[in-house]
């Protein structure tokens, strides 16, 4: 009974989690499309929620990766899978209170790995999957991303050069609802698959699934909901930092950033590598706005985000070990995660709060009136 348990309110978190995905990563998607007033931020946010639900559908490379690359399933239990989602889901809360676009890939990863190694130690970290599957690829994508996004860019200002800029604005404007599309699609196929794979995880330790067992067909319905959900809620501060605060974009440099993007993800989880959509489209739209001029890149806040990524895995790892050894001072059943559950949901409610009670007293006077 009490595994039962366990296990439920890990499927719980794990949607939780990737409900924070989809908000804290709404910005991948959309910002570029609101900045470039391609389209309203209603639509952008209602289109990408949409094609984030119908993306996860398309692959299941990277819920395998997931499940089978990074730690090492005969070791792994529902609590070390609960205290890596906590750990991941604290980073994603921290770094949205911050505006600042981390990964939420990397959260997920490094809150496992960091439940694991307190759990069994580094026996059972698979340290050559991490390595190939996750820190290769998370160096290679957002140069890639860089340098495809510079190219697009340069050719579509040699093609358009001579022509209005009006008419040229309006054209590029009309591609990014496609390339912007794209890139949507390509988040719910490579992100979704996150979680997918992280339940098919716990379901594989629980004895509910057979280590070679494929991810169920609810468990890919429930994560493509939560995901859409998320992203359909938006995360409004870290849009502002991805679509004005790293450059001012044009049209045609949110087309190219948008379609750089979304090409690497796509090609990333064909083969199966679990991308950080935030690497790669922040890599994409630098590569946009430093080809036209090195200076319209505003690299402070490049800067900072750079910080984010790197202190990602070690920040979500230690929160993940920290939990797990919470947890385990509860014994072996189901009440360590029901109250490292309870006071999560008890924080997150907090956070939230205060969030909300400080945008109001920054945007309204004392009488009721906007500032």
């Amino acid at each position: 009974m009490d595994q039962d348990i366990i296990l439920f309110i890990v499927v719980a978190t794990a949607l939780a989690f990737d409900f924070t995905n989809g908000f804290h990563d709404t910005a991948n998607v959309v910002a570029t499309s609101i900045s470039t007033r391609a389209l309203n931020p209603r639509v952008a946010v209602g289109l990408a929620a949409i094609l984030n639900f119908v993306g996860a559908f398309l692959s299941l490379e990277v819920a395998s990766t997931i499940a089978n690359n990074i730690v090492d399933q005969a070791e792994v239990t529902t609590t070390i899978v609960f205290a890596g989602l906590v750990g991941a889901i604290v980073w994603n809360l921290v770094t949205w209170y911050f505006g600042l676009p981390s990964s939420s890939s990397h959260a997920l990863i490094g809150g496992v790995v960091g439940a694991m190694f307190v759990a069994v130690g580094t026996s059972a970290i698979n340290g050559d999957g991490i390595i190939s599957k996750v820190l290769v690829p998370a160096l290679i994508a957002p140069l890639l991303a860089f340098g495809v996004a510079g190219i697009a860019i340069i050719c579509c200002y040699r093609i358009v050069g001579k022509l209005a800029p009006g008419p040229v604005s309006r054209g590029f404007r009309v591609g990014q609802i496609f390339s912007g599309g794209l890139l949507a699609l390509a988040h719910g196929t490579n992100d979704a698959q996150k979680t997918m794979g992280i339940i098919t995880l716990a379901l594989i330790s629980s004895g509910h699934l057979g280590n070679d067992a494929t991810v169920p067909t609810w468990v890919v319905v429930s994560a493509a909901t939560a995901i859409a959900l998320g992203t359909y809620l938006g995360g409004w501060r870290i849009i502002k930092t991805m679509g004005s605060r790293i450059i001012k974009m044009d049209p045609a440099q949110g087309f190219a950033a948008q379609g750089a993007g979304s090409a690497v993800i796509l090609a990333a989880t064909h083969f199966g590598y679990p991308l950080s959509t935030t690497h790669t489209i922040s890599g994409a739209v630098m590569g946009a706005g430093a080809a036209k001029r090195l200076s319209a890149v505003r690299w402070g806040v490049a800067g900072n985000i750079l910080v984010a990524w790197v202190l990602t895995l070690p920040a979500s790892a230690l929160v993940g070990g920290l939990v797990y050894a919470i947890t385990s001072l509860f014994g072996s059943g189901a009440a360590g995660p029901i109250v490292v559950a309870a006071a999560g949901v008890a924080l997150v409610g907090f956070i939230f709060v205060r969030r909300l009670q400080r945008g109001s007293a920054i945007t309204t006077t004392p009488e009721g009136s906007r500032a």
